[in-house]
């Protein structure tokens, strides 16, 4: 029987690229995992498919569960000889209240240990472009509750010493008490001249950063509508910005779209456009199964010797190849006589991966640019293997044996849809809160429009632009009623970012 133990794991502000090593690799280890409202839900990915997962709410005063039974949960949870990670926004000792679950936890005898997170203090300000110290501006740090209640007899801060003995503070959650904050701090000798910023979802796309001075930042935050979760920085520091800030400069910040890729694919097009600062929603339209009939393909593997060439006209062609090659007691010393075509530089690199150059790469990157390519082969009388999706396009066999070849076109594979998250993605269009599709194939497509409901789908997709990786896929969009405005040159992941990017950004 395992020991139970605790982790009480800070997830940091918000860009899930900020948690720590060991916090994901307590993420991964857990049974349980107790997460919060501020907690990256993205950083879930990293749990184990059999984890139980607690959301335990813990926002600006709405609680899903108040504190007293989140530690009795957590307990609990421990005695079941469960490792538990406790997942909370920030850092867990710094305004967290994670030395409240560790007292807890220490009294009822429970093994712990606490993995510290980056505080939202730190990071939300480096994000707006504000470095809390400064030697030519400030030595002095403080970080400060905005939760005190102002009506309160007697504060539990010393707001004189706040005012006029420290240069930066910060007010962590404290944007209902603005007003409050502000006249102490100014009653207190603040020059009410003094900068301030305040930084709703710090470090993530839907970051806002309201500037002024403590004599009119109440009124900018009213103008602006700016709610919690929120931070408050004051101090000269502040004035920094204007030159420093970076993320909100970000050539797509603040734009929302939607990747329809595999969820096995979608990593590098989220984080080519993420680093770009749009907001990415993964929802995948297709995945990726075995074909109906595998045996062409088996029988394809057992005559290998008979075959001069093979080509690969996706990445998962040659992935699904090679796992079926090498399950059938076979490696690539099977393919040592064979030359190989590729479609496009993924495709090649994933074949490199397995030790085989291209011998054929077309200039740009679809069927009728392999075809072309051919052309200057003299491939009349050769046998072509041809391992490819079930449903792909029948020029390419046709063209090739046009040209005399023989062609073994094969199964290696089959899309078939994935619902995803569809009501996440259809109350995102129905809120107008998308600004781009992006789509990858066809079969993307296809397959986003039929799990849309077919009389709205008309008003859910207007005004929302497609992106496509290429002509192929950009005629199947506009044959299907969407509006794309981006079309990759390059038919590539990163061609297609360079034209998004392109299309939103001339700087």
């Amino acid at each position: 029987m395992i020991p139970p133990i605790v982790y009480l794991v800070g997830a940091g502000p918000g860009d899930p690229g900020l948690i720590t090593v060991k916090g994901r690799e307590c993420i991964a280890a857990a049974d349980v995992i107790i997460y919060d409202y501020l907690a990256a839900p993205s950083l879930l990915k990293h749990a184990a498919g059999s984890a139980e997962l607690i959301y335990v709410g813990k926002k600006g005063g709405d609680h899903t569960l108040p504190q007293a039974e989140i530690n009795a949960l957590i307990v609990a949870k421990a005695r079941e000889n469960k490792i538990v990670t406790r997942l909370k926004g920030g850092d867990p000792f710094v305004f967290g209240r994670g030395g409240e679950e560790a007292e807890v936890l220490a009294e009822a005898g429970i093994p712990f240990e606490i993995v510290p997170g980056v505080t939202s203090a730190v990071a939300a300000a480096a994000y707006a472009g504000i470095p809390l110290s400064h030697r030519k501006l400030t030595a002095t740090i403080a970080f400060v509750t905005g939760h005190e209640d102002p009506a309160k007899a007697e504060s539990g801060i010393d707001w004189a010493s706040l005012a006029q003995g420290i240069g930066t503070l910060v007010f962590f959650m404290g944007v209902k008490n603005l007003p409050h904050i502000v006249r102490e701090l100014t009653g207190h000798g603040r020059s009410p001249q003094t900068p301030v910023a305040l930084v709703r979802w710090g470090t993530t796309a839907k970051q806002v950063t309201v500037s002024g001075t403590l004599a009119d930042i109440v009124e900018r935050v009213q103008r602006a509508g700016l709610k919690a979760p929120a931070i408050i920085v004051v101090g000269e520091v502040v004035g920094l910005r204007d030159r420093l800030q970076w993320f909100e400069r970000r050539p797509l910040f603040g734009k929302r779209i939607v990747v329809t890729r595999t969820r096995e694919q979608a990593s590098d097009l989220v984080s080519a456009l993420s680093g770009f600062g749009a907001d990415c929603l993964e929802f995948p339209t297709i995945r990726i199964a075995p074909p109906d009939d595998g045996r062409p393909l088996e029988r394809a593997l057992s005559e290998l010797k008979t075959f001069d060439w093979i080509v690969f006209t996706s990445v998962n062609g040659v992935s699904w190849f090679f796992d079926r090659l090498f399950g059938s007691g076979r490696d690539v010393r099977a393919m040592g006589h064979l030359r190989t075509a590729a479609i496009g530089p993924a495709t090649a690199e994933r074949l490199k991966s397995f030790g085989l150059a291209s011998d054929l790469l077309p200039e740009d990157y679809r069927a009728e640019s392999i075809i072309a390519a051919f052309r200057g082969w003299g491939i009349a009388g050769q046998s072509i293997l041809l391992p490819r999706a079930q449903e792909a396009r029948l020029i390419l066999p046709e063209e090739l044996t046009a040209m005399g070849a023989r062609v073994h076109d094969v199964a290696a594979y089959k899309t078939e849809p994935a619902s995803g998250d569809r009501p996440t993605l259809i109350a995102r269009l129905e809120t107008r809160s998308v600004d781009l599709i992006t789509f990858t194939s066809s079969s993307t497509v296809k397959n986003f429009k039929a799990l849309l409901p077919e009389d709205r789908f008309a008003e859910l997709t207007a005004g929302v632009a497609a992106a496509c990786i290429g002509p192929v896929t950009a005629q199947t969009a506009r044959e299907l009623g969407l509006d794309v405005r981006i079309e990759a040159q390059t038919y590539t992941i990163p061609g297609l970012c360079d034209a998004i990017r392109a299309h939103y950004y001339s700087g």
